[in-house]
């Protein structure tokens, strides 16, 4: 117990000089933002701990939960455009409900018609009516919404409240699509989960890039709402003035880093809140049994236990934080940007960070968001600074010192293979690993 606790604090020591050296070295406004960034990749490394360290779920579709996130902050904090309301919300009403109508449909039929033939027949008249209607309702619905001013808005914005509640919707959008996956997919072997989570993600992604009513696609929607003053509001303060006279700082880095601070602040009681109910989870009869159906699920199906229900209930929960740290990340920047979903930052990533930080294991899920995170933000300006020094007995214009400079940049891949490797290598289950 003691060994463990060294390592804690030693490792999370070494975290905390990282950010000193960064802040004393570059700047403090750079310190600060990786920190931010490092707390929510540490909420969502949080989300697959739950699904992965708690019940051996594979779940490769981390990206789209987290967009999911980011769509909730859209929905809930964008203010409504009411002329696209105007011009298109009764159509997407009528597909919407003609869709829910086809489905309960769909289900009686199943149910109530026992001949194959017929069942199979009425089931595609259901379908093909439903697509007509769906059809001509969806399309010139969706058309006349896109018409509205497409280079502001063009599309239905959202519902204009405070953007900390998306956070909440977030947690609940990505649940009610993990429930809907789960009740298809947790009944596969994990390498066809795997394949199945992330063929579902991509799905979402491109929904939310090519359906402009809803989030503009490619064209972003940005200027969303903040929980945190503005750097300007700050610098026009006289309070925020006095006390930057006080520091004998100047007033912009000053602003920015009361700004990041605030955030910091705000992500890291979400993760503390986070931590401390996957704890309590962990340490319960019913963390106990996840884990039992990790280790046997035989032995666990064997007792009496419903290992898909359970896979489901644990799905669900780590899809939820997930999706807050999605829509947090979407809060900090101030603008959902859907091309910004790729597989290497929100899936690759996030997987390492488990994996370094030790699955099972709470403290070690944020352990290595934060050092995945670091490295993958430093590795470039390391790189560089490093490639220089060794390349500075070369004069400027040696082609070979250029183009040594110019791949320095993507050390970044270079430094999370070589921790991948050295972590499997002298830690397989990862720096701080679970019972």
């Amino acid at each position: 117990m003691t060994t463990s606790r060294t390592r804690v604090f030693s490792l999370y020591a070494v975290m905390f000089g990282l950010f000193m050296i960064v802040g004393l070295f570059q700047s403090w406004n750079l310190s600060l933002a990786i920190l931010n960034l490092c707390l929510i990749s540490a909420i969502m490394s949080q989300g697959v701990n739950i699904q992965w360290g708690y019940a051996g779920l594979f779940n490769a579709g981390i990206m789209g939960f987290a967009a999911l996130g980011g769509l909730a902050a859209v929905i809930v904090s964008h203010p409504p455009v009411i002329e696209a309301w105007q011009a298109g919300s009764t159509g997407l009403l009528v597909a919407g409900l003609t869709l829910l109508a086809t489905l309960l449909a769909i289900r009686i039929a199943c149910k109530k018609i026992t001949n194959r033939r017929l069942r199979t027949l009425t089931v595609a008249l259901i379908v093909a009516l439903g697509l007509i209607i769906i059809r001509q309702t969806y399309l010139p619905a969706t058309e006349a919404i896109e018409a509205i001013n497409p280079t502001v808005t063009g599309f239905l914005g959202g519902l204009g409240l405070p953007i900390l509640l998306s956070w909440l919707a977030g947690g609940l959008l990505a649940a009610g699509a993990a429930w809907c996956i789960g009740r298809i997919t947790l009944g596969l072997r994990s390498d066809y989960l795997a394949i199945a989570t992330l063929g579902i993600s991509e799905i979402l992604i491109a929904i939310i890039k090519n359906e402009d009513w809803l989030t503009r696609g490619v064209k972003n929607v940005i200027g969303l709402p903040r929980p945190v003053p503005l750097e300007i509001e700050l610098q026009q303060s006289p309070w925020f003035m006095t006390l930057a006279n006080r520091l004998g700082g100047d007033i912009a880095p000053l602003s920015g880093i009361f700004v990041k601070l605030c955030y910091a602040g705000l992500f890291f009681l979400v993760l503390l809140l986070i931590i401390m109910l996957s704890e309590r989870s962990l340490n319960s009869p019913w963390g106990r049994m996840m884990l039992a159906i990790r280790d046997n699920e035989d032995a666990a199906r064997a007792l009496g236990k419903d290992v898909v229900h359970r896979r489901l209930q644990v799905f669900i929960l780590g899809s939820m934080v997930i999706g807050i740290a999605g829509a947090m990340l979407t809060t900090l920047d101030g603008q959902l940007t859907p091309v910004s979903y790729q597989p290497m930052r929100f899936t690759f990533l996030i997987w390492v960070m488990t994996i370094v930080g030790g699955s099972g294991n709470n403290r070690g899920a944020v352990l290595g968001g934060f050092l995945v995170w670091f490295t993958w933000v430093e590795a470039e300006p390391a790189g560089i600074w490093l490639v220089d020094q060794l390349t500075s007995i070369m004069a400027n214009e040696n082609p070979i010192r250029q183009q040594l400079l110019q791949n320095a940049a993507h050390m970044r891949h270079i430094a999370m293979g070589v921790i991948l490797l050295v972590v499997i290598r002298w830690f397989p289950r990862g720096l701080l690993p679970g019972k």
